[in-house]
């Protein structure tokens, strides 16, 4: 069955622009993600099929929206990093505050982006398990995993990097 992409415009196009509205919370954004909506329908007219129109336009576009936002939470968070290395390259900054983030970017040197973020969603920003999964597209428990196992991983380089120091009385050396 052919979709009549106009009449569903037409007859549909405000329940979208409702939804949009509603999750976005800004009035450009939700009408590019209408369109959005309606481009997918397009590209994808060939493996849908006419039934539920309503159903199908609502549930793409709770998507096209929950991934807009996602989107801007991580060019939000690029952009939060940028602006951080270039306030800190301008700053003059004690001894211990360099110190320390010359460890947590060696702790975080060999971790994921996607790890990463989670971090400093996680410990910076403070959002909860779930706010993390939902932009990351993982579950709760997923997003405790990786948060677990950062955690190992950090402290056994923190220990391996301090035990080191100590033994060689490097710069470093807590007494």
């Amino acid at each position: 069955m052919a979709i009549d992409i106009a009449a569903w415009y037409e007859k549909y196009g405000p329940m979208v622009i409702r939804r949009c509205r509603s999750i976005l919370k800004d009035e450009d954004d939700a009408l590019d993600a209408v369109h959005d909506v309606f481009v997918n329908l397009i590209k994808g007219e060939n493996r849908l099929h006419g039934l539920y129109p309503s159903s199908l336009l609502y549930t793409m576009a709770t998507n096209v929206c929950l991934n807009r936002l996602k989107k801007k939470k991580w060019e939000t968070l690029k952009d939060f990093n940028a602006g951080t290395e270039t306030l800190l390259a301008g700053t003059d900054q004690g001894y211990e505050q360099v110190e320390a983030e010359i460890l947590l970017e060696d702790i975080l040197k060999d971790e994921s982006e996607l790890t990463r973020s989670i971090c400093f969603m996680y410990y910076s920003d403070e959002m909860t398990l779930k706010e993390i999964g939902d932009l990351a597209g993982l579950s709760i428990s997923g997003v405790r995993k990786r948060l677990e196992a950062f955690k190992s991983r950090a402290r056994t380089k923190f220990q391996e990097k301090f035990q080191g120091e100590l033994r060689g009385g490097g710069p470093g050396k807590v007494l």
